[in-house]
């Protein structure tokens, strides 16, 4: 019997995927993702990449949202995510912090 390798060897210079229900599994998301993105403040409107957000996932609504530091006038920027902003920044590769409540 002759048997096929599932996954290209190591030898080809690419890692192999992990096995269903080994680990996460990261997606690769394009370098020049950009979120379009406005300061309350000056009320500049720019394009940020993801390693200019921050998302934080509370339990609630409220405590939900997203941060990003306005690179016109350098006011620190806080904004509600509803659950498609939510979609789309985990989507793109911004970093995402889980807001866990104390018992």
């Amino acid at each position: 019997m002759n048997r096929t390798p599932l996954f290209p060897a190591a030898a080809s210079g690419v890692r192999p995927a992990p096995l269903p229900g080994t680990g996460p599994v990261t997606v690769p998301v394009p370098a020049a993702v950009r979120f379009r993105a406005a300061c309350p403040d000056c009320r500049g409107r720019f394009e940020l990449a993801a390693a200019a957000l921050r998302l934080a996932i509370g339990a609630t609504s409220r405590t939900t949202f997203y941060t990003f530091t306005c690179p016109e006038c350098g006011a620190s920027v806080r904004k509600p995510a509803g659950e498609r902003i939510i979609e789309l920044l985990t989507g793109g590769g911004v970093r995402t912090l889980r807001l866990h409540t104390a018992l």
